[in-house]
């Protein structure tokens, strides 16, 4: 049984793994700070479970706060920080709170751990890194110094950061990096929520650019799958970064088709300009996580739209 300290506990994939987690028997802290960027309501809902269980504890706090940083992980062996300003295009609006609370946060997860001897870090890095990178699928030796958004650039200087406190302090670090996460309980602002949702409601869908842009879309589950992988597998593990992601990028105008067919309704585009930041195509080499963690995407993309859907239906919603 492990001691898991989750930040960013309340949000899609945070709650994911904290039920995950509770499931396999552990003691889990979450801390999160219900921030606005989305429906905190949303973040409680997803939480509600987690809370009945007597082995998970929330705390109520932002990671830049080192009281409550420190109130989270002082009793566990194990953080996976999750919590961050997420999004490509807001990072463009808002630079400085993502410089401030993606790396500066990340800096307060690092000074406490090595205060309270936690050795142990997995960290929720981003395909985003790799930016327009011509090589594909994108490999964790390729070079990704050229970001093309605020967000991918902080994550990117946590990944530094991590390494710097393995290097010097000995943490052992996991550094996942997640490839477009969808399914249940996903972020509203994201393409097949945001998608699904307007076309419920029978409004336009904005669609950028000419809808060759590809991305690899991976099921929670998977996600979950890796993470969990992760986590067992990070005592000694040094610092390493790992990609988790579906193998299987799709075109966003095949993406809508695939929406409409899991909605059973047409779409309807509102043709726009691709805007600063999107990167032409993600795709993720899996042979380092296949190797390293026995990780292995099992969910279809059309099996996880038709769960998704099945989520988004519910009237609770």
């Amino acid at each position: 049984m492990k001691s898991v300290c989750v930040t960013g506990a309340a949000g899609f994939i945070g709650s994911h793994l904290v039920e995950r987690l509770l499931g396999d028997g552990h003691q889990v802290v979450g801390l999160d700070n219900f921030c606005d960027f989305y429906n905190p309501a949303i973040k409680r809902r997803n939480i509600q479970t987690a809370l009945e269980n007597k082995n998970f504890k929330l705390v109520e706090g932002d990671i830049r706060d080192p009281a409550a940083v420190a109130n989270a992980l002082k009793d566990c062996d194990t953080v996976m920080h999750l919590a961050a300003m997420a999004g490509v295009r807001p990072s463009l609006a808002q630079p400085l709170l993502y410089q401030d609370v993606n790396i500066n946060g990340t800096m307060q997860i690092l000074e406490a751990m090595k205060k309270h001897s936690v050795t142990n870090l997995v960290y929720a890095s981003s395909s985003s890194i790799y930016g327009n990178n011509k090589k594909a699928p994108f490999a964790e030796d390729d070079r990704v110094d050229n970001p093309i958004s605020v967000y991918a650039a902080s994550k990117k200087a946590c990944e530094l950061m991590c390494h710097t406190y393995h290097a010097i302090w000995n943490l052992d670090i996991t550094c996942l990096r997640f490839f477009t996460v969808f399914g249940p309980r996903q972020r509203p602002d994201l393409a097949i929520h945001k998608f699904s949702k307007l076309a419920l409601e029978g409004k336009p869908v904005p669609f950028f650019g000419d809808g060759s842009m590809e991305r690899d879309h991976t099921y929670i589950d998977d996600i979950i799958q890796g993470v969990t992988a992760a986590i067992d597998s990070n005592p000694n593990c040094g610092f390493r970064i790992i990609n988790i992601g579906s193998d299987s990028p799709i075109r966003l105008d095949a993406l809508v088709v695939a929406i409409e067919k899991a909605l059973g309704l047409k779409i309807f585009l509102d043709k726009r300009p691709v805007p600063p930041g999107d990167v032409r195509r993600t795709w993720a080499d899996l042979t380092r996580a296949r190797a390293e963690l026995g990780y292995e995407p099992k969910t279809k993309l059309e099996d996880g739209l038709a769960k998704f859907v099945q989520w988004l239906k519910m009237p609770e919603l």
